[in-house]
């Protein structure tokens, strides 16, 4: 197997970094003016819908449909809380880790571990450019 400086894998993949940045860049910069007319779109079939009483209209390149989209939240962490032990109804929260708040937690209690707590740990690369 050749052998290649690790100063030339670091140009290298400095470079690519870079280029993919620029890419996204580009990328996001287009998105984001075709985003702006698609909600355009939408605001004015909404206004359609509403007007004209219907939920939806269809027609020969396709079917738009008024739908009512619903995200719940809370402002009172504290109560919320409260109300699932209350209420024993922990499926109300997602199942995930905090990532950053585990770790910060087992830092600062290293004689504590919870039951069934996994960590996967692998080695990364990773590359900063030169100042």
């Amino acid at each position: 197997m050749d052998t290649i400086p690790a100063d030339k894998l670091v140009k290298a993949y400095i470079k690519l970094r870079d280029a993919r940045a620029v890419l996204k860049s580009e990328y996001e910069a287009q998105d984001a003016v075709l985003l702006d007319k698609v909600a355009t779109i939408e605001s004015k079939l909404l206004d359609f819908c509403r007007e004209s009483g219907a939920d939806g209209v269809k027609t020969p390149f396709g079917t738009a449909s008024r739908v009512v989209k619903e995200r719940y939240f809370t402002n009172d962490w504290s109560s919320f809380r409260a109300f699932v032990k209350e209420h024993d109804a922990f499926d109300l929260f997602e199942k995930r880790i905090h990532q950053g708040a585990i770790k910060e937690f087992l830092e600062s209690n290293p004689d504590l571990r919870p039951e069934g707590l996994n960590v996967h740990r692998e080695y990364a690369v990773v590359v900063r450019k030169a100042k």
